[in-house]
Parts: structure tokens; C-alpha cells; sequence
């Protein structure tokens, strides 16, 4: 496992790779390899895995949106936080599915939070789940499972690569697919919050094109499963 931080100050990394320290040994779990970087260009040269990453916005060269940008392309399951004041950059963060925005300076107790919830949804990323059809049992990362849907009598799993008719319900869906990751839009959807893209009080866009629309029952918000 690796964690990199790029593109931010001296002071910054030093209380990043601190407080990773004091997480990790609080959780007594040991802690991973922790590399850090200069300047963008660098980050995205080093062709190892990249489970974490911090990143800041604002620095010479290429800025921490488009370094953002590159390696979700590369790899979307690294989990990226952002670590700047600007706070005007937030909604541009969003759109690459940062993870979460951190604001300078940097509280304790909100990192060790938010470390927690990275570190589960890391695990939850490495979690296969099986999707039973008629003709077989296909293990499918939870991360490539873009939404489950009920219709006509059949539940779908539409999964980045394709499609499956599933022999299961949607209780046992509820059920199986991890909670930090899924909800229940209503009905007969349930939806993995990364793919979302944008979403309103009537529509959720997901990234798959075929998928992009998504309506929410009314008045019925989206609900934890």
C-alpha cells in the first residue's frame, strides 16, 4: 500500500506524514509506505500503485485539479484528497470524485476521520462481490458496479464492463453491497456513489453514458441502505 503527497508545503507534509503516523498506530495497523513529491510532473512519472493521495491546487507547474484529473483516468479507484485554503476550487474538485476537500490548517481529529473513512473505502474497493446469473457466477469489484436496477420483473447490475441479469432480488442486493458505497435512490435503484457525477432533486448522472440518467422518487430523498 502507498500513500503519496504532492505539491504541498514543507510544514503541510510534515504534519501529513505525522498525523498518518499517529492514525495508523492508534489503529495499530502498520503503516503504509508514504512518498512524497515536489511538483505534479513527478507524481504522475511514477508508474507505482497509488491507493491515497493528497494533493494541494495551487503550485508551479501543473496544479492539483488537472494532476487530479490524470490519475483517475489512469487508475478511478485512487482515493485523492484535496489539502488547500482555496476553497473556490471545490466544486471543480468535485467533478474528478475527490474524495474529500481538507482546509488548511489541518485538524487532528478530522483526519484521523476521514483517514477512517479512506481506509474503508479502500477495503471496500478490493471487495469482489458475486453476481449469480443463469449461466454462471461472475466475481465483480464492488467499485465496477455502477448501479443495480429492478424492472419488468428482473434486477440488472450494470458494472463499467457490461451487464448482468441477476437471479437475486433486490433485498439481497441491499443487503450484500457494501453501505459505505451504495444507497438506495428508491425502489429500483441502488446506486454506487462513485459513478455519480452530478445530481439534482429529481436526476442523478452517473459517468456511464448509457446510465446517465437516474430519476429519484418524489418526495423521497436518497436514503443509506
Amino acid at each position: 500500500d502507498r500513500l503519496r503527497s504532492r505539491g504541498l508545503g514543507d510544514v503541510y507534509k510534515r504534519q501529513i506524514h505525522k498525523n498518518l503516523k499517529s492514525f495508523f498506530t492508534y489503529k495499530h495497523i502498520k503503516c503504509p509506505e508514504v512518498i512524497s513529491y515536489s511538483c505534479g510532473e513527478d507524481l504522475l512519472s511514477d508508474t507505482g500503485n497509488k491507493d491515497i493521495v493528497f494533493l494541494d491546487i495551487e503550485m508551479p507547474g501543473m496544479n492539483g485539479i488537472y494532476v487530479g484529473n490524470e490519475l483517475k483516468k489512469s487508475n478511478p479507484a485512487v482515493i485523492i484528497f484535496i489539502v488547500t485554503s482555496y476553497s473556490e476550487y471545490l466544486d471543480e474538485a468535485m467533478r474528478f470524485h475527490v474524495f474529500r476537500y481538507l482546509s488548511k490548517p489541518l485538524e487532528q481529529q478530522r483526519f484521523f476521520r476521514n483517514m477512517q473513512d479512506a481506509v474503508n473505502l479502500y477495503h471496500t474497493s478490493t471487495l469482489l462481490i458475486p453476481v449469480e446469473t443463469k449461466n454462471g457466477v461472475h466475481a465483480i469489484s464492488a467499485t465496477d458496479i455502477i448501479v443495480v436496477e429492478a424492472t419488468e420483473r428482473k434486477v440488472m447490475v450494470y458494472t463499467v464492463q457490461k451487464s448482468y441479469e441477476s437471479v437475486r432480488n433486490m433485498a439481497y442486493w441491499l443487503d450484500t453491497l457494501p453501505k459505505s458505497c451504495f444507497f438506495q435512490t428508491h425502489r429500483s435503484f441502488i446506486i454506487n456513489l462513485g459513478h455519480i457525477t452530478d445530481f439534482d432533486h429529481t436526476l442523478i448522472h452517473l459517468t456511464n453514458q448509457l446510465l446517465s440518467l437516474i430519476h429519484i422518487s418524489e418526495p423521497t430523498r436518497p436514503e443509506p441502505i
